[in-house]
């Protein structure tokens, strides 16, 4: 069984980033929200903890992650278990989000960049969690509005199909209620290990450095 664990030598704990991913959702991507809690977006049977090895919060123990296939933006099919032997973050978005989604990526190209020569064994997954707006020609414009275009995955899909995965990955992803064709969703990146084990957690507002810090250690 995964446990929820806190240690000592960190001062924030895995329930504070959460948290933290919360309130990103409800005020960078679609508004208020009546409802949630703080273990939303952990995928189903995974927990995590704060760790003294990896600058994420760590799961404890480390799970196989929940099924993950879909087709890519250009129509190719794309599943999670081709990445193992590699460092993977998954993170779950959409292309007209006003701020949040943006900055998740922005953070990651940042990282890859710290990375230099190491990003080689990184592979970033992005997942729509918006299936009527998130269309290969939006995603295009996006990659390349952000600088990403052939440097990660963006997974796209009907509702069902989408809808799946997030239940898997227990996302929440919903219409703003204010309307304004924005989206109510789950703000984390996930560390998938080499090994193909969720390992870490990171809110929405992680640091580059934690990515540079934790993605050789995840390659083990």
């Amino acid at each position: 069984m995964t446990r929820f664990r806190p240690k000592a030598r960190r001062n924030h704990s895995i329930a504070a980033l959460l948290a933290i991913a919360f309130l990103a959702v409800v005020s960078g991507c679609g508004g208020g929200s009546n409802g949630g809690t703080t273990t939303q977006g952990v995928p189903k049977g995974q927990a995590a903890v704060d760790n003294s090895t990896y600058s994420g919060g760590e799961a404890t123990p480390p799970k196989t992650a929940p099924a993950l296939k879909l087709r890519n933006s250009l129509g190719q099919p794309v599943d999670l278990t081709q990445y193992k032997g590699k460092a993977v973050l998954v993170t779950f978005i959409y292309t007209h989000c006003p701020d949040v989604c943006p900055l998740i990526v922005s953070h990651l190209k940042t990282a890859q960049a710290q990375l230099g020569p190491k990003a080689k064994g990184l592979q970033i997954v992005a997942v729509s969690t918006d299936p009527k707006g998130d269309t290969p020609k939006t995603v295009a414009a996006f990659l390349k509005a952000h600088g990403m275009t052939g440097r990660m995955q963006y997974l796209i899909g009907s509702r069902k199909e989408l809808g799946h995965v997030w239940t898997d990955w227990n996302i929440v992803a919903r219409p703003d209620k204010a309307g304004r064709d924005l989206v109510e969703h789950s703000a984390l990146v996930y560390g998938i290990a080499a090994d193909g084990k969720v390992t870490t957690l990171y809110p929405a507002n992680f640091s580059p450095s934690q990515i540079v810090h934790d993605v050789p250690l995840l390659e083990q």
